[in-house]
């Protein structure tokens, strides 16, 4: 009877550990009802993404509604492995891809914030090779010239994405490819990211710095001088600061072997409906995330994660920098962070929208046309996903799904539309 009674107890004890693990790792979950949204109404919300699962639109995703610091909803659809007949679970894993932008960009501001630089530096201060940099000008004949900076580029200009550097494709696309630099995929690189910003200090950019909003390398550069400054790893920096005191546990550049089988599979789509993309491919692929060589941290384009782990990292923003007593920014870093940057100069992507420091930020609720509010910020990554979060309505919303290329954004489109229709109060 005492071994039964000792049994018991070690069961009942360790379920108790098991059930503070989880409710560490997860925002708590409650009603709709009880945060303002309509059970009833987001039945619309259920519909159409099982529906873009029977219409071989998507494979699989998940979607996580939080206000007022607790999940309303919280469901998986479709599958995640579609050969396999794998459902999708609501832990299992996705390649966020540029999702990790806004992570460094905390990164970034937490340095600030200890004294250790400044958004003003300039980059060269920490990175010698972008003393000087250079910049492609096209010319009517199809040709370039390449011409001095005007300026050095700042902090700044890489958290707003006005640095002028790209993605390698741009006017002096032939330098850029034959330094074998292009695209923001690193998984598959045997060098530290350090060594590969290096490089591209050297090659010619497609803007002059604070000029446009050119979409590239510059998060991937301030994950590099996050590593000058800190004397660590972007990994280990990233899981000491952030990912750590956040109960991240599930968000990594590299995949421990253990939990490979929570990765979702990726889909391409084809004449034929959805197919599996190639295995590593690269930007076009299932990626290196597992079995690959485990060098280049990627700041604007590495990170693996769930959607109740990004959820954690919106709850701190919109928290203004706390959550569950972890201070992970001031708040005076996160309102600096939340408004537009931008200037005179125009983001090209979306009318009434800005850009802050690593997020999209809505001027002008009118002017983009969709449900939302003045004040949401967000972003999202190549695989398709998306987020958001919306101080006025207190409310952070997390959708994943691994589709590359994607041929429609109807998903995206809808999911504003069908969230905001749910609210009640």
């Amino acid at each position: 009877m005492k071994v039964k009674k000792y049994a018991s107890m070690l069961m009942l004890f360790v379920a108790i550990i098991n059930l503070s693990v989880l409710s560490a790792q997860t925002l708590p979950e409650t009603s709709p009802e009880a945060v303002g949204i309509s059970s009833n109404r987001l039945t619309y919300l259920t519909k159409t993404f099982n529906d873009f699962v029977k219409d071989d639109a998507l494979p699989g995703s998940v979607l996580l509604v939080a206000r007022h610091g607790k999940i309303a909803y919280y469901k998986a659809f479709g599958k995640k492995d579609i050969e396999k007949n794998v459902p999708m679970k609501k832990t299992d894993m996705f390649r966020i891809a540029s999702q990790t932008k806004a992570i460094v960009s905390v990164g970034i501001m937490m340095l600030q914030e200890q004294g250790k630089l400044s958004i003003t530096d300039e980059v060269g201060k920490y990175i010698p090779e972008f003393k000087k940099t250079t910049v492609a000008v096209a010319k009517e004949d199809g040709s370039y010239n390449v011409v001095a900076a005007k300026r050095a580029i700042t902090l700044r200009d890489l958290l707003t994405h006005t640095s002028g550097i790209g993605y390698g494709n741009g006017i002096a696309a032939d330098k850029w490819k034959e330094a074998g630099i292009q695209g923001w995929y690193f998984a598959d690189r045997k060098e530290p990211i350090l060594e590969t910003v290096k490089k591209m200090g050297n090659l010619p950019f497609d803007a002059q710095p604070g000029e446009q909003f050119v979409y590239g390398y510059s998060i991937d550069i301030l994950g590099a001088i996050i590593e000058v400054v800190s004397g660590e790893t972007l990994n280990d920096f990233l899981h000491t600061n952030i990912l750590g005191p956040l109960k991240m546990n599930d968000t990594y550049f590299y995949l421990p072997k253990d939990k490979k089988d929570r990765l979702a599979v990726v889909y391409s789509p084809s004449g034929n409906g959805l197919e599996k993309a190639p295995n590593p491919g690269g930007m076009v692929g299932q990626g290196a995330y597992v079995d690959g060589p485990r060098t280049s941290y990627s700041g604007g384009a590495g990170l693996v994660s769930t959607a109740s782990d990004y959820a954690r990292f919106l709850q701190m923003m919109l928290n203004k920098g706390t959550l569950n007593g972890a201070r992970i920014l001031s708040r005076k870093s996160v309102e600096l962070m939340t408004v537009n940057h931008l200037r005179n100069v125009k983001f090209p992507w979306a009318d009434g929208t800005g850009f802050g420091l690593g997020f999209t930020v809505v001027e002008d609720l009118g002017a983009r046309g969709t449900m939302g509010s003045v004040g949401e910020y967000g972003w999202g990554g190549a695989y398709h996903s998306t987020y958001w979060v919306d101080p006025k309505e207190d409310m952070v919303v997390v959708y994943l799904t691994q589709v590359i290329p994607t041929k429609t954004m109807e998903d995206h489109e809808k999911l504003h539309s069908l969230i905001y229709q749910a609210l009640e109060e």
